[in-house]
């Protein structure tokens, strides 16, 4: 038999095919890593700024005082709520997502360099605000679709979304910690830092293969999504969405989530720099940041797998109740090294259910739908670290610093406790627990 007819027998077609697969699963772990990088370093860009912003604010115009860092920090998650669906959606409807990452990474870097420009020119705190606008609503498109399109590869929901996880928690533990320790230089040089961060963030965006779902269900190969999927409108895309079933569970979840994350992000910094209280510098506050934000990260693939083989249940509803009790125990830590631990607990919580909520999205929409849905979750999130930001400052501000932990903690317990029912009834899973979840 010639080598042209045993390449067309069924043993070679099978070899063939084998090998495809093979490339194809190899293609996938290499975007898999570029993705996360660029998750990870969207995510130092912007933690790099919060241990230095009681600084940073008063450099920039605003008086002193946790008022002025709750604005500054509102004014680009406010954005972030606005334009995230807006991304999702307009990536589903184009069948690209790489370009729109770039433009977003690099729009954002952009704005942090103006942004420091602004220092010493006169035009106040109102403009730093406005330019915090429009960094949110670009680097918004490079995190959101960055996300989106590891939700398109395979290898499992749990496991793309742990990766997405780990790149998050510790983008968050290298960003606290770097970020602390420049503003204890300058209060600029974390914005310059970030800027950089950014653009090094789109330049490995253009080296990932675009590879968004077609509209059929399936993947498309490298480089053809647009050719191969039917268009989708703009308006479907979010209609189909937002009429999932099931699909507004996993948003709650990430909303009271980003919550707490925002609380830690603004009153945390200020509860640990406060004289009053423990009084650490930028640094060393970053650095207890990063003891929740480590944990966090280097667990997320790990808990995301678990959640693949067990099911969402148990992740999601016990690791949200933990997270819940631990985070009114920081706020009433008698000593510095009790809240430290804390901290640490705090971030083995997070990591569980993190994963496992992002991954029940992946499970209830339909592939070519999955910006959008990604884009709700970012709303959802950012929504929740809008209010950890208000409700944090707002409550710090009138009653101190742990009535605003216990009304934090108990807002996580309480969406947890709410939800366990229509959890168990989504969760999917074939492992025991999951079973039982799933059967109450």
């Amino acid at each position: 038999m010639s080598d042209d007819e045993r390449d067309g027998s069924p043993v070679g077609g099978s070899e063939a095919a084998a090998a495809a697969e093979t490339d194809a699963a190899a293609g996938d772990a290499a975007d898999r890593r570029r993705l996360g990088a660029v998750v990870l370093a969207v995510l130092i860009s912007q933690v790099l700024l919060y241990p230095g912003v009681p600084n940073l604010v008063v450099a920039l115009g605003a008086p002193a005082g946790i008022d002025a860092g709750m604005w500054f920090l509102v004014a680009e998650f406010g954005a972030f709520v606005t334009f995230a669906v807006v991304w999702g959606a307009l990536s589903d409807a184009l069948g690209r997502r790489i370009p729109l990452i770039v433009v977003g990474a690099f729009g954002g870097a952009a704005s942090y360099v103006a942004l420091a420009s602004l220092s010493g020119s006169g035009l106040g705190f109102g403009a730093a605000l406005l330019v915090r606008v429009v960094g949110g609503a670009l680097t918004i498109g490079a995190f959101s679709l960055s996300i989106t399109l590891l939700m398109d590869l395979r290898g499992g929901n749990g496991r793309n979304m742990g990766v997405a996880g780990l790149a998050i928690g510790l983008g968050a533990a290298v960003g606290s910690v770097v970020g602390g320790s420049l503003a204890d230089l300058d209060a600029l040089y974390p914005v310059y830092a970030g800027a950089v961060v950014l653009a090094g963030a789109g330049l490995l965006a253009a080296t990932v293969d675009d590879r968004a779902a077609t509209a059929s269900g399936g993947e498309a190969p490298h480089g053809e999504a647009a050719e191969t999927a039917e268009p989708v409108g703009f308006r479907d895309v979010l209609a189909r969405a937002r009429t999932t079933p099931g699909l507004l569970v996993p948003l709650a979840f990430g909303f009271v989530d980003r919550l707490t994350a925002g609380f830690f992000a603004l009153v945390g910094v200020y509860y640990f720099q406060d004289p009053a209280t423990f009084g650490l510098s930028a640094g060393a506050a970053g650095a207890t940041l990063a003891l929740f934000f480590v944990p966090f990260a280097l667990l997320q693939s790990p808990f995301g797998a678990l959640s693949d083989r067990i099911g969402r249940f148990l992740p999601v509803v016990a690791g949200s109740v933990a997270y819940g009790v631990v985070t009114v125990g920081v706020g009433v830590a008698p000593t510095y090294p009790i809240a430290a631990a804390l901290m640490v607990l705090v971030g083995v919580c997070g990591a569980l259910m993190a994963p496992a909520t992002m991954a029940l999205v992946t499970d209830l929409v339909e592939p070519e739908v999955r910006g959008a849905a990604m884009g709700l979750f970012n709303v959802f999130g950012s929504l929740g670290f809008l209010t950890g930001f208000l409700i944090g400052g707002g409550a710090t501000d009138a009653f101190g610093y742990t009535p605003a932990f216990l009304a934090v903690g108990g807002l996580e317990l309480a969406i947890a406790l709410a939800l366990l029912p229509a959890v168990r009834s989504l969760s999917p899973g074939a492992g025991l627990i999951g079973r039982l979840g799933a059967e109450g």
